[in-house]
């Protein structure tokens, strides 16, 4: 981001806010046009080709967000900062722009996510508190998503140890300056002033039923690792964990009674490969050596995680340069039903670049929803 001028600055922002514009767009539109300001002037034109119309978000929208995000005291971190987490910067689904608020160094710091039941057993939230601890102690960033149960054991753990050169990282799925649930706004106005504070929405926005999916991307992309000390079988930090998974990183849980349903989740998670740890120990040791090759076996192939998220599947994700004069013709391919980009390609016999120009026109007119895994359908 070095050199980034402040009218290129208000112009990716302009970008990412306006109509069907998700990071992948988001990351085709900046390879094709060089710039945001380009592709802005440009938005009208290539939409047109399919007979829609299309108006980029009005700039009076953009300087009043700047202007309440300047007033929290939070600023941008666009994907080429390099205050942006670098982990994050590599793995699929990752925003182009997030609102930061409170000590962005740690960003860089090395991560680890402990994530949870927000119902969790009082055995659970003191492992979380413990494990918390002596990771930000060991000099971890300890991430999680600012929830009730697990999350905040693990937030509140980690300020304890963070004079040891670690902290902790929250990510919510609000707007930086919007505190869920309401009986967490002294634990995150903690974290924003002696952690970090990261939001992908804009400013003012209320958390949303889809909006948790993409948050919990977020904390998976940050961490080398994601450990999971309590869960159901179809909780949120499941998804966390599965997401983490097929990024590439390490995947770790503490087991628990096979009587209490909160532990099925994590047990379940262990039986399909994830790494058994039992001590702050155990994911020091194994986070230490990581070097990109996690040693825990857990993989998933991708499922549709439903809502925000799962739609917007990453910047710089399907990196294929998108600057082909003709988008090829999907009429005959593409339905309700997702199916691969690379499937598209295939069976199209066309270019890379001329499947992913028609994927981009579908999705600047509002036609196109992405899912994870690199999938794409038709809206119904």
């Amino acid at each position: 981001m070095a050199g980034l001028s402040q009218d290129e600055a208000f112009a990716r922002i302009r970008l990412l806010r306006s109509p069907n514009i998700g990071p992948v767009s988001y990351g085709q539109l900046l390879r094709r046009f060089g710039t945001a300001s380009a592709a802005l002037a440009a938005l009208p034109d290539l939409v047109g080709r399919g007979g829609a119309a299309y108006r980029p978000v009005p700039e009076a929208r953009i300087e009043a967000e700047i202007a309440a995000v300047r007033r929290t005291g939070a600023r941008y971190l666009f994907h080429d900062s390099p205050d942006y987490p670098p982990l994050l910067a590599q793995a699929e689904g990752a925003p182009p722009i997030l609102t930061a608020l409170g000590d962005a160094a740690l960003a860089r710091r090395p991560a680890v996510a402990i994530v949870g039941a927000r119902n969790a057993s009082a055995a659970a939230v003191r492992l979380a508190r413990t494990f918390a601890a002596a990771l930000a102690e060991a000099g971890y960033a300890v991430v999680s998503g600012l929830a009730r149960g697990i999350d905040g054991a693990a937030h509140a753990g980690a300020l304890t140890g963070a004079g040891q050169g670690g902290g902790t990282i929250g990510v919510i799925a609000s707007g930086i300056d919007v505190t869920y649930p309401p009986e967490h706004a002294a634990l995150q106005q903690q974290i924003a002033t002696q952690g970090l504070l990261l939001a992908e929405q804009p400013v003012g926005t209320e958390p949303l039923a889809r909006h948790f999916p993409s948050r919990n991307r977020i904390i998976a992309g940050i961490a080398a690792g994601t450990l999971v000390v309590e869960a159901a079988p179809k909780s949120g930090s499941l998804i966390t964990a599965r997401l983490a998974g097929e990024m590439g990183r390490e995947i770790m849980a503490i087991p628990g009674s096979p009587l209490d349903s909160r532990a099925h989740g994590c047990n379940q998670l262990i039986r399909d490969g994830a790494i058994l740890v039992q001590r702050p120990e155990d994911v020091i040791e194994l986070l230490e050596g990581f070097g990109g090759a996690p040693r825990s076996t857990f993989r998933e192939t991708a499922a549709d995680y439903g809502g925000a998220g799962a739609e917007d599947a990453g910047f710089g994700a399907e990196a294929a340069d998108v600057s082909a004069d003709e988008p090829a013709d999907l009429a005959a391919l593409i339905t309700t039903a997702p199916v691969g980009v690379d499937e598209l390609i295939r069976q199209s016999a066309q270019t890379p670049a001329a499947v992913q120009l028609a994927l981009l026109e579908l999705e600047l007119a509002g036609r196109l929803v992405r899912h994870a895994g690199g999938r794409v359908s038709l809206i119904a």
